[in-house]
């Protein structure tokens, strides 16, 4: 085992019990070792760090609405919410307690 790699990453204290363990469980420590590919973790951890730019979401109010009058208007705003979903957007609408039920929403 090159310790060298162990040392490149920062991951020496895996090897710091080593010599406690029995010769199976040494080769068994030593073999997981060198499964782990650590420029892949590395480069995982980096990324993590990265911010992503993706399109600017926003949120914006809708005027409120009168419960008597989204009725009489209910098509209406079915539809928006139906293009909306086929086009992958996301629509929040928050109601008074237990407007969502009697809406059948």
């Amino acid at each position: 085992m090159d310790e060298s790699i162990l040392k490149k990453y920062g991951q020496e204290h895996l090897l710091k019990q080593y010599e406690r363990l029995d010769d199976v469980k040494k080769k068994q420590l030593l073999d997981q070792i060198e499964k782990i590919d650590f420029e892949l973790i590395n480069d995982l951890y980096k990324n993590t760090k990265k911010e992503n730019k993706k399109e600017k979401n926003e949120i914006s109010p809708i005027e409120y609405l009168d419960k008597n009058k989204l009725y009489d208007d209910y098509k209406h705003y079915e539809n928006i919410g139906k293009k909306a979903i086929r086009e992958g957007k996301l629509v929040a609408v928050t109601m008074a307690g237990g407007q969502g039920t009697r809406l059948r929403t």
